[in-house]
C-alpha cells in the first residue's frame, strides 16, 4: 500500500474510532474526504479536510471535531507532528523514515507503482481518431490520437477494461467523393491523362488504389456509368485508406481494438432500432422545426420530421434525427451508434475535435436518454495543433493534396517527441507545434528535459559500476537526508495523479507531474556541480553512494511509469 493509501486508511480508522466514542454519528458519507500535500510545504507533509467535510452533517463545529481526529493520529508511530490549521484543517508532519519507507516501495512495486483498482472492473469504450477514411492520416488527426490512447492506458491502469474504438464514417457523401477519385486514378492507370476537378481529392496516395483497380478489372469501368461502379470503388477505395491509416497510427505506437463502420450500422438497422426504442419511451415524436433565423415564409418549407426531444435534456431545441429526404442525420446516425456502444461498456468517452462542440449537449442528451441515464459518458474536445515551420504556419489541406501527414512528422522528430508533445497542454487549449522548439536539448523542451532525468540516473549507475561501487548490496537508506526526501514526497505523489487524472479523465496531468518530478531531480543532481558532497557518485563513500543511487532509481521508475501511461519510451542514453 503506497503512503498516501496508507494514511487515508489511517484516517479511515480515526474516524471509526470517534464513531464508537460516540464523537461522531455512524454512516456518514466519507467520499469528500482527501489525503494529500498542504498548500504550503511549511505546515507538513500531508494535509486532510476530514473535519470540514464531516463537521455539518454530523452537527458539531470543524475545529472541535478536528481537534478530536488530532488526538487520534497521534497515535500513529508514523507522525511526528500534527496540528490544526484555521477553521479545521488538519496538517500532518510525517517521521523521516516513512518517507524512506516509500522510496523503498516504488522500487518493490516497480511498474505497478501507481497502479489502482478505481475502475474495479467496469468497461469503459474510448472512441478516438474517428477520421472519414479519405486519405493518410495528417497532423490535424495527431491530438486526439494521442490524448485518446493516452487516456485509453491511464483508465487501464487503474483498473477499468478499456476498448479502445474507431468509428469509421463509410456512409457520407465524403465516400463517394472517394470513390469518384478513386476511379480518376483507375483510369490514370490505364493510360488517360486526368484532371482532378476541383471537390475531388487530388492526393497521389490514391494512385495505388487505381492501379489495384486496373490490375482487377481491367477496362471494365471505365465508360460504365457511375451506377455499376461507385459501390465497389468505395469499397475497394476505404479499405485501402483503413490499412493506410492503420499504418500511420501504428508509428505512433497506436492501435484500436475495434474499428465498426457506419455503413455496416446502418445497414443492420440499428438506426431504426434506437428510434423505435426512443419512439416507445415517448423521446421521438414527428414534429415540424421552427423557420431558421432570418428565413421567410417564402423561403423555408415546414417539413413534418422525426425529433429527439433533446430540450428534455438541457439542449435548446429537439433535434432532428432523419433528413427530409428520408436519410439519417450525423445526429441520428450517432445516437445509434451510441446506442449500440453502451450495450457493450458501462462508460463511454468520445474524443472529438474542437470543431464538434455544438453538438455535444444533444449527443448527450440522447445517450443519457438511450441508458436511463445509468452509463457515464464524457465527450473530451481537443483543440486542433498549429504546425511552425521557421517561425510559419504550415498549412493543412486533404483536397488540395498538400498537407502534412503524421507518418512525416512521426518520420522527422520521433514517436516520442510527438506524443509527449501532445500532452503538454489540457486538450482543449490551443497548441503549437514547432518543430525546432519539440528537437530542442534544454529545459523548454519537456520531452526532453523528462527523458534526460531518467537518462541521467542510468548514466550514474553505469559509473558507478564502473567505479566498483556494488549496487546488489542493501542500500542504508537513512544516509537520505531531508533534501534527497524532498524528491521522494514529490515522486510518492505519484498514485494521486494517477488517480485524479485518471477521474478528471485528463491524461495531459501525467505530463505536467513528471515535469516538474524532472525539474525537482534535476535541481538536486546540479547541487553536485556546486557542492562535492552533493553528488550522487561519490567513490570514496560506496554506501552514501549506493542510498542516493537507491532514491535516484525510485525516481527513475516513476518516471518510467508515467511515460508508460504516456506511450513514450523511457531512455538509458541521450
Amino acid at each position: 500500500m503506497t503512503l498516501y493509501a496508507r494514511f487515508a486508511a489511517h484516517l479511515n480508522l480515526a474516524l471509526d474510532a470517534l464513531v464508537l466514542a460516540g464523537d461522531l454519528p455512524a454512516g456518514l458519507e466519507r467520499r469528500a474526504i482527501t489525503v494529500e500535500p498542504p498548500r504550503d510545504p511549511s505546515h507538513g507533509d500531508l494535509a486532510t479536510n476530514a473535519a470540514m467535510v464531516l463537521a455539518k452533517p454530523a452537527g458539531t463545529n470543524p475545529r472541535a471535531l478536528a481537534e478530536k481526529l488530532v488526538a487520534e493520529l497521534e497515535k500513529l508511530d508514523e507522525v511526528a507532528a500534527v496540528s490544526v490549521a484555521g477553521p479545521g484543517f488538519i496538517n500532518l508532519t510525517l517521521q523521516a523514515d516513512s518517507w524512506r519507507g516509500e522510496v523503498a516501495e516504488i522500487l518493490r512495486a516497480g511498474a505497478d507503482y501507481g497502479r489502482l483498482s478505481l475502475g474495479a472492473g467496469t468497461t469503459v469504450n474510448v472512441e478516438y481518431v474517428s477520421a472519414n477514411p479519405t486519405g493518410p492520416m495528417h497532423m490535424g488527426h495527431c491530438r486526439g490520437a494521442v490524448v485518446g490512447d493516452a487516456l485509453a492506458s491511464l483508465l487501464e491502469y487503474v483498473g477499468h477494461k478499456v476498448i479502445r474504438e474507431y468509428y469509421v464514417n463509410d456512409a457520407g457523401g465524403q465516400v463517394d467523393v472517394l470513390a469518384r477519385s478513386a476511379h480518376l486514378r483507375y483510369r490514370e492507370a490505364l493510360g488517360e491523362t486526368i484532371e482532378i476537378p476541383e471537390g475531388l481529392y487530388p492526393g497521389d496516395y490514391l494512385k495505388p488504389v487505381g492501379q489495384q483497380l486496373a490490375a482487377e478489372f481491367g477496362d471494365k469501368y471505365v465508360d460504365a456509368p457511375e451506377s455499376e461502379w461507385l459501390a465497389l470503388f468505395r469499397k475497394t477505395a476505404v479499405a485501402a485508406m483503413l490499412v493506410m491509416i492503420k499504418d500511420d497510427l501504428a508509428l505512433l505506437g497506436i492501435h484500436h481494438d475495434l474499428f465498426s463502420s457506419e455503413a455496416e450500422l446502418q445497414a443492420a438497422g440499428k438506426p431504426e432500432q434506437a428510434e423505435a426504442w426512443l419512439r416507445e419511451r415517448g423521446l421521438v415524436y414527428d414534429g415540424v422545426l421552427e423557420a431558421p433565423k432570418g428565413e421567410t415564409p417564402e423561403d423555408w418549407e415546414p417539413v413534418e420530421l422525426p425529433l429527439f426531444r433533446s430540450t428534455q435534456f438541457g439542449d435548446d431545441q429537439d433535434r432532428p434525427i432523419k433528413k427530409s429526404n428520408g436519410q439519417w442525420t450525423y445526429f441520428g446516425a450517432d445516437l445509434a451508434y451510441h446506442f449500440q456502444k453502451a450495450q457493450s461498456a458501462d462508460q463511454l468517452i468520445d474524443i472529438w475535435g474542437a470543431d464538434h462542440a455544438g453538438t455535444v449537449k444533444r449527443i448527450v442528451a440522447a445517450v443519457q436518454a438511450l441508458t436511463g441515464g445509468e452509463t457515464r459518458f464524457d465527450v473530451k474536445l481537443v483543440q486542433m495543433v498549429r504546425l511552425l515551420r521557421a517561425g510559419e504556419p504550415v498549412k493543412m489541406s486533404k483536397r488540395a493534396g498538400n498537407f502534412v501527414t503524421l507518418a512525416d512528422v512521426v518520420r522527422e522528430v520521433g514517436k516520442d517527441v510527438v506524443r509527449f508533445t501532445m500532452l503538454t497542454r489540457k486538450a482543449d487549449a490551443q497548441m503549437d507545434f514547432d518543430f525546432a522548439k519539440v528537437l530542442e536539448t534544454s529545459k523548454e523542451n519537456p520531452v526532453f528535459y523528462v527523458q534526460y532525468a531518467h537518462a541521467r540516473v542510468a548514466s550514474v549507475h553505469r559509473r558507478a559500476a564502473e567505479a566498483g561501487i556494488s549496487l546488489d548490496e542493501a542500500a542504508d537508506l537513512s544516509l537520505l537526508d531531508g533534501r534527497e526526501l524532498t524528491v521522494a514526497k514529490l515522486a510518492a505523489q505519484f498514485p494521486r495523479v494517477v488517480e485524479a487524472a485518471a477521474s478528471a479523465r485528463e491524461p495531459h496531468r501525467i505530463a505536467f507531474y513528471l515535469y516538474d518530478l524532472a525539474a525537482e531531480f534535476h535541481a538536486l543532481y546540479n547541487m553536485g556541480n556546486d557542492s562535492a558532497d552533493r553528488r550522487f557518485l561519490i567513490v570514496e563513500q560506496p554506501a552514501l553512494t549506493r542510498a542516493r543511487l537507491f532514491l535516484g532509481r525510485s525516481i527513475q521508475q516513476v518516471i518510467r511509469n508515467g511515460l508508460a501511461l504516456m506511450g513514450v519510451e523511457a531512455v538509458e542514453e541521450m
